[in-house]
């Protein structure tokens, strides 16, 4: 058995083809995403990936929906979405398969 801990991963991301990495697989990408009320993201899309979120505690919106505890959102490729925490949030984010470079800004063209 190994240990790791969460605040030693780099925004979260602790399996997927990056370092570091707990477990290093190009099949699927796994973080746990802690925001503060007003954080916010751009609104990105990826061509490859499909990108599900489920949010553990806290309010989020994106592409002007609300979300919060309980909530899975799914975003599948070639859809866009913007991020923001109304509330302090703690999400879990899961991207499948891990495509490295496949996060793109704005709208898919």
């Amino acid at each position: 058995m190994k240990n790791y801990k969460l605040d030693e991963m780099i925004r979260g991301w602790f399996v997927g083809n990056f370092e570091p990495s707990i477990f290093k697989t190009n099949d699927v990408e796994v973080g746990v995403k802690e925001y503060k009320k007003g954080d916010a993201e751009e609104k990105h899309h990826h061509k490859i990936a499909i990108e599900i979120t489920v949010i553990i505690s806290g309010k989020v919106k994106m592409n002007d929906m609300e979300y919060s505890k309980g909530d899975i959102v799914v975003i599948y490729p070639g859809e866009a979405t913007d991020f923001e925490a109304l509330e302090d949030t703690i999400s879990v984010v899961v991207k499948l398969p891990g495509a490295n470079n496949d996060k793109y800004l704005g709208e898919c063209q």
